[in-house]
């Protein structure tokens, strides 16, 4: 288990995390490494909950305010399976406030598995009670990343973009968690089409809150040609998946080497995985 983070970065009674997102240093992080495929995994982590059953939304929902001692574990075995990957779009995690105990838990996971790279985005800062965010890892220097406030009537949703390889051509991986409602959802599946049209290699990926035929049909994605995994790829309930509402959207310039949800309880949403390799074109670019 992963332990000497916690005194680092547990904070100080009655201090909340700083108002904007922040990231590590690219000092040690590895250039880009177009040869091989890249391990994709999308995992929405509740902010370190462990939800098992639909009463447990009841008899748990004071973990979503309150420091709970089994929260650290929690991220520990969520950090054993995000070493496998080379990229990792979070959401659902806390930025340091009370119920974390003043943990930024992107950070934390990212130390814990031994990513190099991450970026905290605080999409929604309610002070001491819950700094919600999205995270990104990445074993790989990007080129660029960026935050992107997606619209909602109610603010608080928000995407990460990472470049990647060619800068004239680059690879383009989205990480977002869209809101619930099928009409904030046009509008930020609009605002997203028009952010990635003009790109070939594209990767949307996170908790999309859809099924794939609804987002790439009737959405403003429907031109997009993205790829979705199967139909059968329910992630949520974690406990009886019968729903896909955590996707890896690629273009169809990407070669897609394995795909599935990742069979890891550790959340209300299983986490899901792509392996992709560039075409080989691209690969010979660099």
């Amino acid at each position: 288990m992963y332990r000497t983070i916690r005194k680092r970065f547990s904070g100080f009674p009655g201090r909340a995390a700083e108002s904007g997102g922040t990231s590590s240093g690219l000092d040690d992080v590895p250039d880009f490494e177009p040869h091989r495929h890249i391990r994709l995994l999308t995992f929405n982590i509740q902010v370190g909950i462990n939800t098992a059953s639909y009463h447990h939304y009841l008899t748990r929902s004071w973990q979503h305010l309150l420091p709970h001692r089994g929260r650290i574990e929690n991220l520990d075995r969520i950090a054993t399976l995000l070493r496998n990957y080379d990229v990792v779009a979070l959401q659902e995690c806390d930025g340091g406030s009370l119920r974390s105990g003043y943990i930024n838990q992107v950070q934390y996971l990212a130390e814990a598995s031994g990513i190099p790279y991450w970026h905290q985005q605080l999409n929604r800062n309610l002070g001491h009670m819950a700094q919600h965010s999205n995270g990104l890892l990445s074993r790989f220097r990007p080129l660029e990343v960026s935050e992107h406030r997606l619209p909602a009537l109610i603010p608080g949703r928000g995407a990460i973009v990472a470049k990647y390889g060619l800068e004239e051509d680059p690879l383009v991986l989205v990480m977002m968690h869209l809101s619930l409602s099928k009409a904030a959802q046009q509008k930020q599946l609009a605002y997203i089409h028009e952010l990635v049209s003009k790109y070939r290699h594209v990767v949307l990926m996170g908790d999309l809150n859809n099924h794939a035929e609804e987002l790439l049909r009737h959405s403003p994605l429907r031109d997009s040609n993205l790829v979705p995994l199967p139909a059968t790829a329910h992630s949520f309930p974690s406990w009886r998946p019968e729903r896909a509402l955590d996707h890896i959207l690629v273009s169809p310039t990407l070669e897609i080497r394995r795909a599935e949800v990742v069979s890891y309880p550790m959340s209300d949403h299983l986490p899901i995985a792509l392996d992709i390799a560039l075409p080989k074109g691209y690969v010979k670019a660099f």
